[in-house]
Order: C-alpha cells, then structure tokens, then sequence
C-alpha cells in the first residue's frame, strides 16, 4: 500500500486465535475507510492491527470497524448493508466464485514461519540462579584466568589472561577488595528498600479481576513446580494466600539445559495495566559510548528484578496456584507489564551522575567502562580523557 513504516505505530499485545494460539502484531495504524464503491458511502477512520501472515486475503474487517459502519451482514443472503451519511442504505455483495477461491488458496498456503518472539508481558521467568544456564550469556575472548573470591568451591571470577601483570596484579586486588559484593545465592541479597523503590501496578479503574481456571499438566512438570514453588519460598519471594481475586497459572518450559523453567501467565492482569513509557536508554548510544576503550567489564544483577519488593497493596494481585496451595510474590517478578520500567527508572536513580562516566545500563545488564586504579580504589573520570589504560 506504499505506507511509510513511521505511520506505524508500536504495539506489545496478541492477537489470540480460536484455538489459543498467539499472533505477534507489527504495530497499528489508523487509515481512512471506505466499504463498497459507491461514491455516496460511508467513509470512517478505522484502526488496522498489522501481523505477519501468508493469506489469501490482506484485510479482516472485525466488529468494532462493522459496528462504526452501523453495518448488518447476513450470510444467507451473502450481503451487507448500511446507512450511507445521506440517508440512502448501501449494499455490498459477496462473490461467492471469489470466495471459494480464496478458501482453496488458503488451503495451499504454508504457514508463516517468522520465529516467534519471547514476549515478558506473557509469562514471568523465575529462575533463582541464572547462571544455571550459561550458554546464552557474554563470554570473554581469549584465555581466562579464575580467581576465587568465595568461602566454598566454585565461588570464581573470570578475569582476562592477556592482561598485563601490573593490570592483573591491581585487578585482582579490586575483585579480592570488593569481593562481599558478588551473590552466590539468594540469601546473598539484601534486596532494595520499599522506601527507594516498590513496584506498583496501575490498574485501569474498569477493569474486572480475573481469576484464570487452573490448567492440567504432567507428573514431571506438576515435581518440577513444586520444587521452584520451594525455592521461592525459601528466598522470600512469595508467600501463600488466601481469597484472591486476580489468580494466574504456572507454565513449566524446558531450558536449553533440559532443566525447568517455571512461568507465571500474567497475559490478563498485564492487559488490565496502562503501558509506563518511561524511556529505556538507545543500544546505539550505548554502544557508540563503551567504543574506543581498552577494558569493558560486564555485570550481570543476580536476580536483579527480584530484588525491587512488589508494592504491599498490589501484592495479592500477582496470585498463581499450583496444586497444593495459592501464592503471590512478595518481590517484582519477570512478565509484569511494566517490570522493566521499574528497573530502568530505579537503575537511573542509583547510578545518576556516572552514566557515560564510567558506567552504561540497560535494563539488568552493567556494563563499567574507563576504569582507573589508583592504590586500589577506583576512580571515576570524564570521557574527554584519552588514557584508558589501567594506571597504578
């Protein structure tokens, strides 16, 4: 139809099928819309949600578009009519020839294979120790070298091997000075205070709870829930309750490592919350800022959502069942609607002053940039200068 893309605009929700299955969309524009060809028809701006499908057909008119035209479809006469604006009653007929060559062709079609995007306003990803699966994660170029910085075996840290053994030597004693700030579990975390940041849902005022029917699932799915239902409860980021009003089911996933992954469906109370456009920082500006120097070390936040506490009110309404009891989270789970939002705003108000200094963030991902050791202490400096080595 030769429209510009910037029309376009973006759109984070599904459109669900009669069978269940999901449909990512593009995005949706408002275009101008005529039915029929006569000239005294109506014409009545229509909002288009764009998908990516191989059909027989480009256009699926549904009841909000029908009901803007006032119009009434009776499939055993194959016609539509409605009101035209000067009072006349337009007509619009099927062709029944058209439409069965539309249905065979649609027959023919394969099914459009576009990888399906892993969407977070979905489902909630609880995996208390992400480092169990390790495959997607950045890894270092070149040879490493381990340095042990906990009280049991397999507490290490990865440094460079190309290093020089003046930068080593100096690294090694940051890491080793610093070391009570690396988490092996989740008793490791303090967690952050409800008075810096709680995470608060903004529920539209029309919106009715929904309390979805629990689904059935297998023996080894159903073992695999009970023991992440444990560890959350031995982390403290859930506790059981009692009369919920919003309750969701959990969705066990297989992992690259074959190990579960337990999910939270919290599709309806996402689709009950307003979108927080609070801004997420450019990839292009976060990558043009960290080029150009010489060391670039990565963090990862250990469980970096679940350490912002859920907003006490707003708590029951994060409810799923199992078989055994009901729970909700007492922390901001992974697949809220807005959780990302949360993080980013508390992580610019953490780290307020050293972005583009010496630190970049985006979303749970830290990246620390122009380091400069100074009798093991680090200081912080303006990118303007153009020594990036390590200085002793």
């Amino acid at each position: 139809m030769n429209l510009s893309e910037d029309l376009i605009v973006p759109y984070n929700e599904q459109i669900v099928g009669f069978s269940g299955e999901r449909v990512d969309t593009r995005g949706y524009l408002d275009l101008r819309t005529r039915i029929g060809s006569r000239k005294d028809g109506r014409e009545v701006r229509v909002r288009f949600l764009l998908v990516e499908a191989n059909t027989s057909y480009n256009v699926l008119l549904g009841t909000p578009c029908l009901n803007a035209f006032g119009a009434i479809v009776s499939t055993l006469h194959l016609a539509m009519k409605f009101p035209s604006d000067k009072g006349t009653i337009c007509t619009v007929h099927a062709d029944q020839q058209i439409a069965r060559q539309c249905y065979a062709a649609g027959l023919r079609i394969t099914s459009y294979s576009h990888p399906r995007k892993q969407h977070r306003s979905e489902v909630a990803m609880t995996d208390l120790d992400p480092r169990t699966n390790t495959k997607d994660q950045l890894q270092p170029e070149g040879e490493t070298k381990e340095i042990p910085i906990g009280k049991h075996p397999g507490q290490v840290t990865k440094i460079g091997g190309a290093l020089k053994p003046e930068e080593e030597e100096l690294l090694r004693a940051v890491i080793l000075e610093n070391k009570d700030l690396f988490a092996w579990s989740s008793a490791d975390m303090p967690g952050v205070h409800p008075d810096v940041m709680s995470h608060k849902l903004a529920i539209f005022r029309e919106a009715r709870p929904v309390a979805q029917k629990k689904r059935k699932m297998g023996e080894k799915p159903r073992r695999a829930v009970e023991e992440e239902v444990r560890k959350l409860e031995e982390a403290g980021f859930i506790k059981e309750i009692k009369y919920t009003t919003w309750l969701a089911n959990v969705v066990m996933v297989k992992k690259t490592s074959r190990k579960w992954r337990m999910c939270t469906d919290f599709t309806d109370l996402n689709k009950a919350c307003p979108k927080d456009a609070y801004p997420l920082p450019s990839i292009d500006r976060l990558v043009d800022g960290a080029s150009g120097h010489n060391f670039l070390s990565f963090l990862d936040a250990y469980s970096g959502y679940n350490q912002i506490p859920m907003y006490g009110p707003d708590r029951s309404k994060t409810a799923f069942i199992i078989d055994r009891a009901n729970f909700c989270y007492e922390v901001m789970p992974f697949g809220l609607k807005n959780a990302g939002a949360t993080y980013q705003r508390l992580m610019d108000q953490v780290f307020r002053g050293q972005f583009g200094r010496s630190m970049e963030v985006y979303v749970d991902d830290t990246s620390m940039d122009m380091w400069q050791l100074q009798n093991h202490t680090i200081t912080r400096r303006s990118t303007a200068h153009t020594s990036r080595r390590f200085k002793s």
